[in-house]
């Protein structure tokens, strides 16, 4: 490219209108080429929602005025193969889609040919595609690993990669031995100052996820997933969640597994919501008529599994539940992406986060430094916080309508880990926790009650934060088998009672100066 030279591209008139950053970013990525060698492997990143399709689209457009060869374009799904097709087009560039059915007799009739990675492989495989003469191949969602199989036949060839988050997809194979060089686009919060994305509140809830498997990709596994998303205290609160943040907008839930999603829709629709299901298996009409009438309905929930993450935009999402965790910043900013287009009436849009995702990776948007990860991909990783150590800073909030019920009480928290410590210290035993616990308990229950049965009806809405006081217990004495967290548990919610029963009189006086009435 090294004829093409930088004023030149800034004299170029562009076949659609560009942002000024868009331009230069176009202006830096030829720059960048112009005196590269021919098989330069260069990666830009831009955030979800800020153009990439437009700018790689000017890119082909500019090309092929300026050059004899052809260019190719790669991506991993069917539906960004058509989204890409149709964009092309807008730009003037007459394009052939590279699909299982295409006819390639007439393959020498096009400049710009769009193709689906796997489709892609098995056509130069069989030599259907002639490739002699691409001089460009550009690779959208670069992130993803399937393409690196197809580098050996673009030897020649300049090569650019576009993600969102230039971190691999797969930890063995870092992008940095793939391209040679990354280009970082415009951040999310100029972005948002410049009003091109939504501006995002998050609201995350604190979610014990130590049940949850690594599975071979890195991320966690559906199955354990599905055991724990699916359960009635994690439906209940996804719902709960809803109901206080979310009702009444337009709402994008993602889950991690198919079941869990059916769940989800079930909950729903037996509270009374307009919610729709979709996974991958559902056919390409259903899903066209699912997606309508999420877009056309004000008020309408729409519970996914995996296949809206990328090449979706819905500017009409109000709120996105992230009803999963997963280990890859790339899923977390695409998901979260999905609510960031931006409308006339709509600055701004809700994450609602079931899954830590927010304490692992931080706020969507935070200045993350993309050439310290692309370079050194794994000290990033590393730097990560387990779920054992994220949840070890976690401390127990009782939902508002729950804290309503304990409203005599200035305070419902009770530090696990800090009485462990201090028991330890003094040389006593580590059931002295458990019952100061229990002891905890009881005041509060009592204090927001005039007799003994009201004490106990309260204690059986302590169900979450027993739960979690007996799993941090359990982490302080290195015991966490399932079976002996069931017994504490069930042991734990049996003394409570017996200690209402036998000190409710005591307490009460103590509380109230006066005995409770006969």
């Amino acid at each position: 490219m090294s004829e093409v030279t930088t004023l030149e591209l800034q004299e170029r008139k562009t076949g659609k209108d560009l942002y000024n950053y868009q331009k230069g970013a176009i202006n830096k990525i030829f720059k960048s080429f112009e005196d590269a060698p021919e098989d330069y492997h260069l990666l830009y990143q831009l955030p979800t929602g800020g153009g990439k399709t437009v700018i790689f689209s000017e890119i082909v457009r500019q090309y092929l005025k300026h050059h004899q060869k052809r260019v190719l374009v790669m991506t991993h799904r069917v539906e960004l193969c058509k989204q890409t097709s149709n964009m092309l087009t807008e730009f003037g560039v007459v394009n052939k889609v590279v699909d299982s059915k295409a006819n390639l007799d007439d393959q020498n009739d096009y400049d710009c040919f769009v193709a689906m990675v796997e489709t892609l492989n098995n056509r130069l495989n069989d030599n259907k595609l002639d490739i002699t003469d691409i001089g460009l191949v550009i690779i959208d969602e670069a992130h993803y690993n399937s393409f690196t199989k197809l580098f050996k036949f673009f030897e020649k060839s300049f090569i650019l990669g576009v993600t969102a988050t230039p971190l691999s997809s797969n930890i063995k194979l870092p992008m940095k031995d793939n391209y040679n060089e990354l280009i970082v686009g415009e951040t999310i919060e100029s972005l948002i100052n410049n009003e091109f994305l939504a501006r995002a509140e998050t609201f995350s809830y604190n979610v014990g996820l130590t049940s949850l498997e690594i599975g071979t990709n890195g991320d966690y596994t559906v199955k354990s997933s599905e055991d724990l998303y699916t359960n009635n205290d994690m439906l209940s609160k996804l719902l709960m969640a809803y109901e206080t943040h979310s009702k009444g907008k337009k709402t994008l839930i993602f889950n991690n597994g198919i079941n869990t999603s059916i769940h989800v829709f079930e909950t729903f629709k037996a509270a009374g919501y307009p919610i729709a299901h979709l996974d991958n298996t559902v056919s390409k009409k259903d899903r066209a008529k699912i997606l309508q009438w999420f877009k056309e309905t004000p008020h309408a929930i729409l519970t996914s599994v995996s296949i809206l993450t990328t090449g979706f935009d819905e500017p009409t999402i109000d709120t996105i539940i992230l009803n999963r965790a997963t280990k890859s910043l790339g899923l977390y900013y695409q998901m979260v992406g999905r609510g960031s287009r931006i409308l006339n009436n709509k600055s701004k849009f809700s994450i609602i986060d079931l899954g830590n995702n927010f304490h692992r990776f931080g706020p969507w948007g935070s200045n993350l430094d993309w050439q310290k990860i692309f370079r050194s991909p794994h000290q990033y990783l590393e730097r990560i916080l387990s779920d054992e150590e994220l949840e070890s800073n976690f401390r127990y909030e009782m939902p508002p309508e729950l804290r309503s019920e304990f409203a005599n009480s200035k305070e419902v928290y009770f530090d696990i880990k800090k009485t462990y410590t201090q028991a330890v210290a003094n040389g006593l035993s580590s059931k002295v926790v458990l019952e100061k616990s229990i002891d905890q308990h009881a005041r509060i229950c009592i204090e927001n009650s005039e007799d003994e049965y009201d004490a106990y009806a309260l204690a059986k809405l302590l169900g979450d934060d027993i739960s979690y006081r007996i799993d941090r217990y359990s982490k302080c004495i290195c015991r966490s088998t399932h079976n002996f967290i069931d017994w504490l548990n069930d042991d734990y919610r049996k003394k409570l009672r017996i200690y209402i029963r036998e000190n409710f009189d005591r307490i009460f006086e103590e509380i109230h100066g006066r005995p409770p009435e006969e």
